[in-house]
């Protein structure tokens, strides 16, 4: 493992490199070597070559402490949905999530994480679809808890009007079916001020965001928290198992939320406006939201 990150033996992983010069981001990626020595020396860390092909908007390795801990450093360009990552694994406090050992924010742009290492580290991605089922839907039970007094975190509601607000826009210039943009975009808004409960929720929870690890078999990585409606938190992961989605988008939402103690009639909702709200850049969820799309504007 390296001391510094002097220019000579930096290195980018490659997704990040291609997606935050796509982004505009050169002058940030330019910066990078230079937080992480400065990182390295502010919590005396050795670090070895990032993970690849990693994220697009964070540089992440493995790192020791002055102990020889193993660690993960996460240098992470800040945007709007990952805005509170260290505020919400520090409420977690490593219960279903990677422990949160400190953090830092560097410039308006930049923050650091130090974390906890997943040991094997192999994703849940690599297990068969029913077992990450059963994983995810036991993670998401621990994770939805009511958040402290005080707490920072954003609700749902403000992440799923910005939403909205963006899909609507480039929808406009789209072939999309303007009958189905604003039914889904309704549910959208409206879903969230309607909720029953509201916990802390993961919002980017996908069998690739969990790594088998020592402490815990399965341990969370990489969560976006906001606070409001659980029936949103298991579609990342409904959406990430196409074949089945596709084949049976009800089969498949009966049992995550049979899991998951879930209303299927609310999930099935959010599921239909995610799909099309997400059919821009992936069109066959078209075809699954036609499935899923409510007859009479629902009662909320």
């Amino acid at each position: 493992m390296n001391r510094r990150g002097d220019s000579t033996r930096f290195q980018l992983p490659d997704n990040l490199a291609v997606a935050a010069i796509g982004d505009g981001r050169g002058q940030w990626l330019e910066r990078l070597p230079g937080f992480v020595e400065a990182l390295a020396t502010r919590w005396s860390l050795r670090f070895g070559p990032p993970f690849q092909p990693g994220g697009q908007t964070a540089w992440v390795a493995p790192v020791e402490d002055s102990a020889g801990t193993p660690l993960v450093l996460k240098v992470l360009w800040r945007h709007y949905e990952a805005e509170d990552e260290a505020e919400g694994l520090a409420i977690w406090a490593g219960n279903g999530t990677v422990l949160l050992h400190d953090s830092a924010v560097i410039d308006d742009q930049t923050t650091a994480l130090l974390l906890e290492r997943c040991r094997p580290g192999t994703a849940l991605s690599t297990r068969p679809e029913e077992e990450q089922d059963r994983v995810i839907a036991g993670l998401l039970v621990r994770l939805w808890r009511e958040p402290p007094p005080g707490h920072p975190l954003r609700p749902l509601s403000e992440m799923c009007a910005q939403w909205a607000d963006e899909f609507e826009e480039v929808a406009a210039q789209s072939l999309l079916d303007r009958a189905l943009v604003a039914k889904a975009m309704t549910l959208i808004r409206e879903l969230p001020g309607s909720a029953e409960r509201e916990v802390m929720l993961c919002t980017d929870l996908h069998a690739g965001n969990v790594l088998a690890a020592e402490r815990e078999p399965w341990l969370v990585i990489d969560p976006k928290p906001y606070v409001g409606d659980p029936a949103y938190d298991i579609l990342q992961h409904l959406i990430n198992c196409p074949d089945r989605l596709r084949m049976n988008p009800d089969r498949l939402l009966r049992r995550m939320t049979a899991l998951t103690g879930l209303d299927t009639d609310r999930a099935r909702l959010w599921l239909f406006a995610r799909c099309v709200q997400e059919s821009i850049g992936s069109p066959w969820l078209t075809e699954v939201a036609r499935k899923l799309e409510p007859g009479e504007p629902p009662v909320l």
